[in-house]
């Protein structure tokens, strides 16, 4: 049901699976500022993110300041594999990822880092986001530049120290290899299906701690594709 009839069951309101199935957001961790500071040059940049289904990521950071663009995509595979029904059997080397457009001068990479860890993934969960399992929902960081290298791995240091988590942190920095944007019934998901079940119990409250625990970087306005 979850691969052939995506798009159909979207229509029907009827897509229960996997990324979309029932569940209450886990609460949000009060990350710390980044000791190390993100200094990338003038003009806009992107980064991508993975951490478990794109839906509730691009919605985070959709939500942002200085963010211009959120696509969610694809991530780790080959072209030949960037389907959504192929990536769901988690072998193909694929994570459900974003690729976020941002403008340094208003938002830092490093502050990305910093709302992603707090409202958007739980660093300790291997492979899997919440109801969602498998190598395609995995936690991981993709630098697109030296700086957002240095940045990341600084982070990551910093949140392993911090003490914020009981369970040992497992989210990965990998090497970027090329973006896939996902269907075109996964861009703005949650802007365009604000009643799914699923965002509802698990991505719209990720957007209420954004705007309650960082009011400063936090905007209404869904950034749209």
């Amino acid at each position: 049901m979850r691969h052939r009839l995506v798009a159909p069951l979207i229509a029907a309101g009827l897509f229960a699976a996997s990324c979309q199935q029932q569940a209450q957001a886990e609460g949000a961790v009060a990350t710390p500022a980044a000791a190390v500071q993100a200094r990338e040059p003038a003009g806009r940049k992107t980064a991508v993110f993975a951490g478990g289904c794109f839906w509730g990521i691009e919605a985070v950071f959709s939500h942002l300041n200085g963010v211009s663009s959120v696509v969610s995509g694809y991530h780790g595979g080959a072209k030949n594999t960037a389907i959504y029904d192929v990536v769901g059997n988690g072998r193909t080397g694929h994570a459900e990822a974003v690729r976020v457009t941002y403008d340094p001068a208003r938002i830092r990479y490093d502050q990305l880092l910093r709302v992603f860890f707090a409202v958007g993934a739980d660093p300790t969960q291997l492979n899997y986001q919440g109801p969602d399992h498998g190598t395609q929902y995995r936690n991981t960081l993709v630098p697109m530049n030296p700086e957002q290298a240095r940045v990341a791995a600084a982070y990551l240091g910093q949140l392993k120290k911090s003490g914020l988590w009981k369970q040992p942190i497992v989210t990965t920095i990998e090497p970027y290899k090329a973006f896939y944007p996902a269907e075109a019934y996964h861009q703005d998901f949650a802007a365009n299906n604000p009643d799914h079940g699923y965002i509802k119990r698990w991505d719209a409250p990720k957007v209420a701690n954004l705007k309650r625990m960082f009011p400063d970087l936090y905007k209404a306005s869904f950034t749209r594709n």
